[in-house]
């Protein structure tokens, strides 16, 4: 039986501007259970980032809850949210990310070792095979495209088995073609190792993609499509 394994109830963020409050997300809510895949699309403004990092805990609603793999994140210290995030949850982001002094295979392992573990080369080299990256091991990300660095990025937030994968514009760096096959291997690791994805994309191809789709705008949940 799935389990819910991301909660979000009622969630508004507003913020202070020259002009006086500005509300960037009103009363949004929604539930996710392991495996689902969500996309959330919105023009530019609409709020779909903030959605993001009040999902993941990188930053707090001014109202309403975030549960997260069970944890209520507002009863949280940041401290402990990193911990939770650790623990818990993957990222890729649109830049890559990746530390310029580490090689491919570093990038993947340090989550790992991050955390104590004694299999972390192993494991790293294992999915950055799966990924078809097994001949870049040592390259540092200077050395590799665009498309690679992405694939090394979502190895490194794969190599962990999160239960919540988030992307933000995963493909938004990368031509069509590339962002198609970076794509297909997002869904395909996804569908792998049984993450739930919590996707925002310009992209209304890769968002239908998904399960389920929200669309915000100015803020608002407009939309909520389930294909």
């Amino acid at each position: 039986m799935s389990s819910k394994i991301l909660t979000a109830r009622n969630l508004s963020k507003v913020v202070s501007s020259t002009e006086g409050e500005l509300t960037i997300l009103q009363d949004l809510s929604l539930e996710l259970t392991s495996g689902d895949s969500l996309a959330i699309v919105g023009s530019s403004g609409s709020g779909k980032s903030t959605l993001l990092g009040l999902l993941a805990g990188l930053d707090l609603p001014s109202g309403g809850s975030v549960l997260l793999a069970g944890h209520d994140l507002g009863q949280l210290d940041e401290d402990q949210r990193a911990r939770v995030r650790a623990e818990h949850v993957g990222f890729v982001f649109q830049s890559f990310q990746l530390l310029d002094s580490l090689n491919a295979l570093e990038n993947v392992m340090l989550p790992l070792e991050l955390e104590g573990h004694d299999d972390a080369r192993q494991r790293a080299r294992a999915l950055l095979e799966r990924v078809g990256l097994g001949h870049r091991l040592s390259h540092y990300p200077r050395q590799l495209s665009g498309g690679e660095q992405q694939r090394v990025a979502i190895a490194r937030a794969f190599v962990a088995e999160p239960a919540v994968l988030f992307a933000d514009e995963p493909t938004g760096n990368l031509d069509s073609h590339t962002g198609e096959r970076i794509s297909d291997l997002l869904f395909e690791l996804n569908q792998e190792r049984g993450a739930t994805l919590v996707l925002v994309s310009h992209d209304e191809r890769l968002a239908h993609r998904c399960q389920r789709l929200i669309r915000l705008e100015g803020g608002h949940l407009v939309d909520h499509v389930e294909p």
